[in-house]
């Protein structure tokens, strides 16, 4: 006991807690799974060891019977064609003498006549094979009297008279079975007394293995309840046994996760946090200054910067509410419904076209041939599509164009491109510019670098990918344009209906 505490805490089943489930041990179930079968298997073992018992006690007494039965056979005697016995009265005294069974013996003659001994004992069945193995031993089990009894007999070989064939004589000897059950019940108490004895230790024995083996618990139970609420470091795998291994390698890849959403999360907030505080700035700056004026015309232009603003910050919080909502989508399990890709893309260009004249710039739509069947929310991929077609106004010059293209065939993928004469993104940074709050240095447009973040996140929770490519159609070197294409996967193919069998 001593070595198990010093290795460390020893397992102890959980105590039991009222609670709306219930929980199930592993130590209970692993207890129940080895004491069962021991259990089941002792009340076999007795049985068992009882025939075992019986066939042993009855090998002492069956040599005894057969002696008996082999001396009685040999005072049995022919003389002048009639069968004698030469057996005196204190043979038959020593045959009879027992102080727990009783002993009956009989001799029959070649037509079954009685010869000597008892007369009530019966005769064996009518045996050929017996009766031509003359001499040899054999037993059964009958009865005397209603008392069960052992039976050895056997055939002795006479003298044939004249021509005939030889003739047999019957010998038997049998006794009650007392000293046999006897023996068999010692037997029995030397085994089964024992096991009383030695199944309670085993049954600790049992107990304390499974408290020892499960030891390993504990400490890991120990060791995570001891970590800070903080501490999302990997759990040393090394000090555990190798059947708990792969649920430590899971709760590692777990916390690996949650380290990096937390850590995705903090950076999102002190991102966020930063880009809220300039419009805020500007908001306060613009409203101290428009009550220190007195001018009319220069409140007015602090009014107009302050509505600017304010229109800044609020298309900073609509982004990162809809980042959000992008990025729990499969968390609130929103449901993908079969959609045409063509039609939903009209109807966010409309949407758009006020937007555009304000931006002088021409904004076009160019339908597909045929319907592209995609699956998908419609909600956010109309916010990925705004997304996308805002940022392309915001980058266009006036008096350039913007052309919002859907392409595709049935069963096919669908691709959805927003194409632009705007400045373009150089290689370099077409990775970059999906990354939330970053902006390319050197452009004058408003912004706060979470658009395509956004149209990254949707595109992924749909299985799409988003490419970047200069725009073909662009004739003027210095502004060669933008294309975003967005490929969504082939919508599954439906299931095959079975026609119900005419009858005709």
């Amino acid at each position: 006991m001593a070595d198990a505490e010093a290795d460390g805490p020893v397992y102890q089943p959980p105590a039991a807690e009222v609670d709306e489930g219930v929980q199930n041990s592993l130590f209970g179930e692993i207890l129940d799974w080895m004491l069962a079968p021991l259990l089941l298997l002792w009340p076999m073992s007795i049985a068992i060891t009882y025939l075992v018992a019986k066939s042993i006690a009855n090998q002492p007494f069956d040599h005894a019977l057969e002696d008996s039965v082999t001396v009685l056979a040999q005072q049995v005697r022919t003389v002048d064609g009639k069968i004698i016995k030469s057996l005196p009265g204190s043979a038959r005294d020593i045959l009879r003498a027992d102080d727990v069974d009783n002993v009956y013996f009989q001799i029959h003659g070649p037509r079954g006549e009685h010869i000597d001994g008892d007369r009530d004992l019966p005769a064996p069945t009518m045996d050929e094979d017996e009766r031509y193995r003359a001499g040899s031993v054999r037993f059964r089990n009958d009865s005397m009297h209603g008392t069960p009894v052992r039976v050895a007999y056997s055939y002795v070989r006479l003298e044939p008279v004249g021509d005939d064939a030889p003739r047999l004589a019957l010998v038997q000897v049998a006794e009650t079975l007392e000293k046999r059950g006897q023996l068999a019940n010692e037997i029995i108490k030397g085994v089964i007394l024992p096991q009383f004895i030695i199944l309670p230790i085993v049954l600790a024995l049992v107990w304390f293995a499974l408290a020892r083996g499960l030891s390993p618990l504990a400490q890991l139970q120990e060791r995570i309840r001891a970590r800070g609420s903080d501490d999302l470091s990997p759990i040393e795998s090394s000090d555990v046994p190798e059947e708990i291994s792969p649920l430590v390698r899971s709760l590692n890849e777990m916390l690996a996760r949650l380290s990096l959403s937390i850590e995705m999360q903090k950076r999102f907030i002190a991102d966020a946090a930063h880009q809220m505080r300039t419009p805020l700035a500007g908001m306060r700056m613009q409203s101290e200054l428009a009550l220190r004026q007195t001018d009319g015309g220069e409140i007015h232009r602090s009014l107009e910067q302050l509505a600017k603003s304010s229109q800044a910050a609020t298309r900073l919080v609509n982004q990162l509410l809809a980042l959000a909502r992008a990025e729990n989508q499969p968390q609130t399990g929103a449901a993908m419904l079969p959609l045409e890709l063509s039609e939903l893309a009209r109807g966010v260009v409309q949407d758009w076209v006020q937007a555009s004249f304000a931006h002088r710039i021409d904004l076009g739509y160019e339908a597909p041939p045929e319907p592209v069947q995609i699956v998908g929310d419609p909600t956010m991929l109309r916010e990925l599509l705004s997304n996308l077609i805002d940022n392309a106004l915001r980058y266009t010059p006036a008096g350039g164009s913007v052309t919002v293209r859907v392409r595709g065939q049935h069963g096919e993928p669908g691709y959805l491109e927003v194409e632009d004469t705007g400045p373009g993104i150089a290689k370099a940074e077409r990775e970059r510019v999906f990354e939330r709050f970053y902006r390319i240095l050197g452009h004058a447009a408003e912004g706060s670098g979470l658009g395509l973040a956004i149209v990254r996140e949707i595109a992924q929770q749909h299985g799409a990918e988003v490419d970047i490519y200069s725009n073909p159609r662009s004739l003027q070197p210095k502004l060669p344009g933008c294309l975003f294409r967005v490929g969504f996967p082939p919508p599954p193919a439906p299931e095959a209906e079975s026609e119900a069998p005419h009858y005709g």
